[in-house]
């Protein structure tokens, strides 16, 4: 079951002296998440933004009722969340925790190759980390290999590159 609230960074320390958190963002961008008007803690309590710029790769957020730096720096180390439904994603993209623990199969044969237990993040394109019996593999996430995405159904199909998982022929 996918999640309502996503976390999306953490706050790392204060800006300036008018109540400004510097925030680590844990999604593609500072930029993506400046777009959000409001985001959330792990309880669920709203925090209102009342400003977002990004300073170089730090999100630099105001929060509405944080005027001071005293303030501020109480929210350090806090987590912050994006609600689900406040996130427009482009089509055929998905948060990287719903792709956590889905299983992956050859859509040739069936063969389970275990699941998903990172994405990382390389510039190119994605790569998924799958773990089997304590091994880990690595895909590329590009469409020759990444074949179908069914995130309900809980399964990834993929056509495997050569070699990937060891191949005994």
């Amino acid at each position: 079951m996918k999640k309502k609230y996503i976390e999306a960074g953490k706050i790392v320390g204060t800006q300036g002296l008018k109540g400004e958190v510097r925030v680590d963002p844990w999604c593609d961008s500072a930029a993506f998440l400046c777009r959000f008007r409001t985001l959330y803690y792990s309880d669920g309590t709203k925090m209102k933004v009342v400003s977002a710029r990004v300073h170089k790769n730090i999100a630099v957020i105001r929060f509405e009722g944080i005027e001071k730096v005293e303030q501020a720096e109480l929210l350090r180390g806090k987590i912050v969340f994006i609600d689900r439904d406040d996130a427009h994603l482009p089509k055929g993209t998905n948060f990287i925790q719903d792709l956590l623990g889905l299983k992956v199969t050859d859509i040739d044969t069936g063969e389970c190759y275990g699941e998903i237990t990172d994405v990382l993040k390389t510039g190119a394109n994605d790569v998924y980390q799958i773990t089997r019996d304590g091994k880990e593999y690595l895909i590329p996430v590009i469409p020759d290999v990444v074949i179908e995405k069914d995130i309900d159904g809980g399964e990834i199909k993929i056509r495997p590159l050569k070699g990937i998982f060891e191949d005994e022929d």
